[in-house]
């Protein structure tokens, strides 16, 4: 790759702010940094942990709250030619020690309230709020100089989330995520002009890789959150200074069950952007309901590929509401039956990609990487249709499919049934042990308000047929998720497994 040529993850940052240096690129807080400001913090972070001994090439784990100075500290890796590892912040013991020693990181850049959780004797630097932090050493240090990072070198680790098995690293390059920012621009329809709020967690692949990157790309103003507070909000789009928001269905249907969800004035919320998992039909026409101005944009994918992979935008949404869309402009998506087999329009089957978005496989991970991968295709384990037109459907995850006694049951077209009851507001379906039924289709209910077991079954049998109605209904008050809103059916699973 000629020199200066290089396609880079911080080079997005640093064309933004040549081009408008005096534009606000980021508020948080108290705080705010222009483009110009930004881009000249992410050098001297960069130099800041090249001088700590980082080599190019080193694992740079990353354990904080949403800020700026996590943030700056993902660009700075970058700058400097080191890999990123995003961990969730949620995680302690076993769960954490398993990304820092996987990933091998070289050093944990940890915020000072989640530095306790890590395991004895790893290496750590304060990310902010603290005499030694990340931001504090900024000042009085020399923007970085060193060689700029390759196209095709790794930047970043982004471990997927775990939902069926023990977490994988996917080996991203600064020329896959680069191309997935293209691809969101385009297909999400985003602009300088646009003011987006980043509330959920900046670990996770979605926010930071979709909408808070891409928006940087493009020279928006740009607010982060440390979390999806309802009250924050409603006031940052009632004050102007929001009209773009992203979130999974479960945030969604949060601020749609506020009491003052329908007396705020949310008329300058101008894109609402849900993903992360699947967002039930019946949710989502009451969102519509309440607020027909806003257009709404379907995101679907998974962490190997950026994460974006299809989109079904505001004006594709009628007649197909269930749909994830078409694939964005870097992907190439298609269908296969178990051997491998293209499938044609109409018949469910899984989906495979290729794309330049996608990852270099799974660190240390060979036989992982090479199930994942055949014959160029990364297999998703997603179940779809596509119809005529070229739009995917999702059916389920290959491996969250109920086998009941020998007929293949979706769960989401269950859960869909579900969220048509008034009493219902989560629900999750499963697949549980049965010495009849191979697996009893079982649904866990978090209740509206009351309702009983029986009243359930009864609702989605005159919806489906008896042979898709669950066999057992158990109430809960939570859905186990984890923090990009994924239901975590592996838990549902462990946790009453042994009751039907």
């Amino acid at each position: 790759m000629t020199a200066g040529r290089s396609v880079t993850v911080d080079g997005t940052l640093r064309r933004s702010a040549r081009r408008t240096p005096e534009r606000v690129a980021v508020h948080y807080g108290d705080r705010s940094w222009t483009y110009a400001e930004l881009d000249d913090a992410v050098s001297r972070a960069a130099r800041v942990l090249r001088e700590a001994g980082l080599a190019r090439g080193d694992r740079v784990g990353a354990l904080g709250h949403n800020s700026d100075a996590y943030l700056i500290a993902f660009l700075a890796c970058a700058r400097a030619g080191l890999v990123h590892v995003p961990i969730n912040q949620n995680l302690i013991g076993d769960d954490l020690s398993y990304i820092v020693e996987q990933s091998g990181c070289a050093l944990v850049l940890a915020d000072p309230s989640l530095a306790g959780n890590l395991s004895e004797g790893v290496r750590a630097l304060a990310l902010r709020d603290a005499d030694d932090s990340l931001l504090v050493r900024l000042a009085g240090t020399e923007p970085y100089d060193g060689a700029e990072p390759r196209g095709d070198d790794l930047v970043q680790l982004l471990y997927t989330s775990g939902t069926t098995a023990l977490p994988k690293g996917a080996m991203m390059t600064h020329r896959a995520l680069v191309h997935e920012y293209l691809s969101a621009i385009t297909a999400l329809d985003l602009s300088a002009g646009d003011r987006p709020v980043h509330s959920l967690p900046l670990y996770h692949s979605a926010q930071m890789h979709v909408f808070l990157l891409p928006y940087l790309a493009v020279g928006a103003q740009n607010v982060i959150l440390e979390a999806p507070d309802g009250d924050r909000l409603f006031d940052l789009i009632e004050e102007g200074r929001a009209d773009s928001l992203f979130a999974p269905p479960t945030v969604w249907i949060g601020l749609a069950g506020r009491s003052d969800f329908a007396t705020r004035d949310l008329s300058g919320l101008r894109k609402a952007y849900y993903g992360a998992s699947i967002m039930p039909v019946p949710v989502l026409e009451r969102l519509k309901e309440r607020l027909p101005q806003l257009a709404f944009y379907n995101c679907f994918g998974q962490s190997e590929i950026g994460p974006l992979s299809m989109v079904l935008g505001p004006y594709e949404h009628k007649g197909r509401m269930d749909s994830c869309g078409r694939p964005v402009l870097f992907v190439e998506a298609k269908l296969v039956d178990r051997a491998g087999k293209d499938l044609p329009d109409g018949e469910q089957g899984e989906i495979v990609y290729r794309s330049p978005q996608l990852c270099e496989g799974y660190w240390d991970k060979p036989e992982e990487t090479t199930e994942a991968f055949r014959e160029g295709w990364f297999r998703s384990g997603d179940l779809a249709v596509r119809d005529a037109d070229g739009y995917f459907t999702v059916v389920d995850r290959v491996k969250d499919v109920i086998n009941s006694g020998g007929v293949l049951v979706a769960s989401r077209q269950v859960e869909d049934a579900l969220y048509t009851h008034p009493q219902v507001a989560e629900a999750a379906v499963v697949g549980l042990p049965d010495e009849r039924w191979i697996e009893a289709v079982t649904a866990v209910v978090v209740p509206r308000g009351r309702v009983t077991e029986q009243e359930l079954i009864a609702h989605t049998r005159e919806q489906l047929a008896p042979f898709k109605a669950p066999k057992r209904v158990l109430f809960v008050d939570a859905l186990p998720r984890n923090a990009s809103g994924k239901i975590l059916k592996r838990e549902l699973r462990d946790r009453f497994g042994g009751t039907v």
